[in-house]
């Protein structure tokens, strides 16, 4: 009876230190895993704190080379004499955007397309065809506009 209560107690007490060993390593890998995501959180939270500050920098600096911009041409414009009297021997002022033309070409491509679609039986056929014809027509109608507005030069 001594030898088999000796070996209850015995087994008893491997188990009960393993159970607790494993208990306390579980904590601890918890406490681990959770000193990690924070740390991972603050690191984050640097990166976004100096990705601001960097931005913030970048804006003043480009603010400051507007501002410096904006005064050179003011200073430039007051040095410069105006002359109310526009000199007619003098060319346009180049419009900037798109030309008529290329408007005219764009809009008549896609009415054309669409138009030749809905018309043909072969929708692809019908869409090239029509959108070449509708290009044609419409590059035609806007280069007439240009001209008209002295955007480019009439023909003599």
């Amino acid at each position: 009876m001594k030898y088999l209560f000796s070996i209850v107690i015995t087994a008893t007490l491997l188990l009960s230190a393993c159970s607790n060993n494993a208990k306390e390593q579980a904590l601890i890998k918890q406490q681990a895993i959770a000193a990690v995501k924070d740390s991972l959180k603050l690191d984050s939270f640097k990166r976004v704190e100096a990705k601001k500050q960097e931005d913030a920098k970048i804006a003043a600096q480009v603010k400051e080379e507007k501002r410096t911009l904006l005064l050179a041409e003011r200073n430039e414009a007051a040095s410069q004499p105006s002359n109310n009297y526009r000199n007619e021997a003098s060319a346009p002022a180049k419009k900037k955007g798109w030309s008529e033309a290329a408007k005219g070409t764009a809009i008549g491509a896609g009415a054309g397309a669409l138009g030749g679609a809905l018309i043909d039986k072969k929708k692809g056929r019908g869409a090239i065809i029509g959108g070449v014809v509708g290009a044609g027509a419409g590059y035609l109608i806007g280069r007439d506009k240009d001209r008209k507005s002295g955007r480019v030069q009439p023909k003599n």
